[in-house]
Protein backbone atom coordinates (compact mmCIF):
# COMPACT_ATOMS: atom_id res chain seq x y z
CA UNK A 1 0.00 0.00 0.00
CA UNK A 2 1.18 3.50 -0.68
CA UNK A 3 1.85 5.90 1.82
CA UNK A 4 0.56 8.74 -0.15
CA UNK A 5 0.75 11.34 3.33
CA UNK A 6 4.50 11.43 3.20
CA UNK A 7 7.07 12.76 1.47
CA UNK A 8 9.83 11.09 -0.12
CA UNK A 9 13.37 12.03 0.15
CA UNK A 10 15.55 11.78 -2.42
CA UNK A 11 19.41 10.95 -1.11
CA UNK A 12 21.55 11.60 -4.59
CA UNK A 13 23.56 14.35 -4.86
CA UNK A 14 25.46 15.97 -8.13
CA UNK A 15 29.22 15.70 -7.15
CA UNK A 16 30.35 17.54 -9.99
CA UNK A 17 27.94 20.32 -10.53
CA UNK A 18 30.55 21.97 -13.27
CA UNK A 19 31.44 18.93 -15.37
CA UNK A 20 27.44 18.60 -15.89
CA UNK A 21 27.21 22.40 -16.43
CA UNK A 22 29.84 22.57 -18.81
CA UNK A 23 28.77 19.44 -20.61
CA UNK A 24 25.09 21.03 -20.98
CA UNK A 25 26.73 24.17 -22.10
CA UNK A 26 28.88 22.15 -25.01
CA UNK A 27 25.42 20.01 -26.07
CA UNK A 28 23.32 23.34 -26.10
CA UNK A 29 25.97 24.78 -28.59
CA UNK A 30 25.95 22.20 -30.78
CA UNK A 31 22.33 21.90 -31.15
CA UNK A 32 22.43 25.29 -31.65
CA UNK A 33 25.22 25.35 -34.08
CA UNK A 34 23.14 22.63 -36.14
CA UNK A 35 19.48 24.79 -36.05
CA UNK A 36 17.33 22.93 -33.25
CA UNK A 37 15.62 24.14 -30.58
CA UNK A 38 18.20 23.19 -27.93
CA UNK A 39 15.85 23.18 -24.88
CA UNK A 40 13.02 21.07 -26.86
CA UNK A 41 15.93 18.49 -28.01
CA UNK A 42 17.46 18.35 -24.30
CA UNK A 43 13.58 18.10 -22.72
CA UNK A 44 12.97 15.18 -25.38
CA UNK A 45 16.21 13.29 -24.34
CA UNK A 46 15.32 13.71 -20.31
CA UNK A 47 12.10 12.60 -20.98
CA UNK A 48 12.74 9.83 -22.82
CA UNK A 49 16.44 8.71 -22.89
CA UNK A 50 16.96 8.54 -26.10
CA UNK A 51 19.96 9.42 -27.29
CA UNK A 52 18.73 10.51 -31.16
CA UNK A 53 17.55 13.51 -29.75
CA UNK A 54 21.32 15.07 -29.34
CA UNK A 55 23.41 15.95 -32.50
CA UNK A 56 26.13 13.82 -33.01
CA UNK A 57 28.12 17.03 -33.72
CA UNK A 58 31.02 18.28 -31.97
CA UNK A 59 30.77 14.92 -29.70
CA UNK A 60 27.56 16.29 -28.04
CA UNK A 61 25.36 13.08 -27.96
CA UNK A 62 28.79 11.07 -26.42
CA UNK A 63 29.25 13.67 -23.90
CA UNK A 64 25.24 13.65 -22.71
CA UNK A 65 25.56 10.33 -22.37
CA UNK A 66 28.43 10.27 -19.88
CA UNK A 67 25.95 12.23 -17.44
CA UNK A 68 22.87 10.12 -15.68
CA UNK A 69 19.32 11.99 -16.96
CA UNK A 70 18.82 12.79 -13.52
CA UNK A 71 21.87 14.47 -13.04
CA UNK A 72 20.89 16.48 -15.78
CA UNK A 73 17.34 17.15 -14.29
CA UNK A 74 18.93 18.57 -10.67
CA UNK A 75 22.00 20.82 -12.64
CA UNK A 76 18.74 22.23 -14.53
CA UNK A 77 16.80 22.63 -11.39
CA UNK A 78 19.73 23.95 -9.39
CA UNK A 79 20.26 26.69 -11.70
CA UNK A 80 17.18 27.69 -12.35
CA UNK A 81 16.08 28.11 -8.19
CA UNK A 82 19.59 29.74 -7.73
CA UNK A 83 19.11 32.25 -10.65
CA UNK A 84 15.38 32.83 -10.93
CA UNK A 85 14.13 32.23 -7.57
CA UNK A 86 16.38 32.70 -4.84
CA UNK A 87 17.85 36.03 -6.99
Amino acid sequence: MVEIHRTQFVHNEVENHSQVSSILARVYAALKKKGYNPINQVVGYIMSGDPTYITSYDNARSLIMKVERDELLEELMRYYIENKLEG
